[in-house]
């Protein structure tokens, strides 16, 4: 028994090995295609064509055309969440969410040409389309109810208490607003090493500020 057992275990590992390697090839030919001509431009169709699979197989994967280019949000969020909700006893929710907001992560983080290229790239194709920016906010409200929930569970609150939406959405706004600053940034073509500094800078500022309304709510207490 221990044989099959050991096989058995080993198969749903490769599975989701290989469902994850199909998931990532066709995300990145449609960003090829998206960053090439528009994300409008561009339907399903022609994805699953140069991506060598059945269109139907491109919505098992990302259920909405949007979701091709966000797919890797909702790991974010799930992150974003456990760094405040695991974060020390003796610790506000705010000093958690501005270590994870201040950690540099994906293509910023990077400091080599092709990954400065491929943001850049990235950052004019999402922009120039109102279906991902409208898509965008639906996300970052998706992050405001998520975090407002966790601040609520941890507080006790009620249904109608205000303190958590208040504090989530300030927090959520502040990273909303760095997004924003810094695809203007990236738009203006800033040199990398200089962005990433500056976003950093700029990631600081507005967690001081908020630090005077927030700064002694959601103190996790020991347990």
């Amino acid at each position: 028994m221990l044989p099959d057992m050991a096989t058995s275990a080993r198969t749903p590992g490769l599975r989701e090995r290989k469902k994850q390697q199909t998931r990532q090839h066709i995300a990145e030919t449609a960003r090829a295609l998206f960053t090439d001509r528009g994300f409008e431009r561009v339907t399903v169709a022609e994805i699953a064509r140069a991506a060598d699979v059945a269109e139907q197989t491109v919505f098992n994967y990302f259920p909405t055309k949007e979701d091709l280019v966000y797919w890797r949000l909702q790991s974010f969020e799930a992150e974003l969440l456990g760094a405040i909700a695991e974060r020390a006893p003796g610790e506000s929710a705010l000093a958690a969410f501005g270590r994870f907001l201040l950690a540099q992560r994906g293509l910023l983080g990077q400091a080599d040409p092709e990954a400065r290229e491929r943001l850049a790239a990235l950052t004019r194709m999402i922009i120039e389309s109102p279906a991902l920016l409208a898509r965008e906010q639906q996300i970052f409200a998706g992050y405001t109810r998520s975090l407002a929930a966790l601040l609520a569970g941890e507080a006790g609150a009620g249904d109608h208490d205000l303190e958590p939406w208040v504090a989530a959405s300030a927090m959520i706004g502040a990273h909303r607003a760095l997004v924003d600053y810094t695809r203007a940034r990236i738009v203006a073509g800033t040199p990398h090493t200089r962005l990433a500094r500056d976003v950093r800078a700029r990631g600081q500022r507005a967690i001081a500020l908020l630090e005077g309304g927030l700064g002694d709510y959601a103190v996790k207490r020991a347990p």
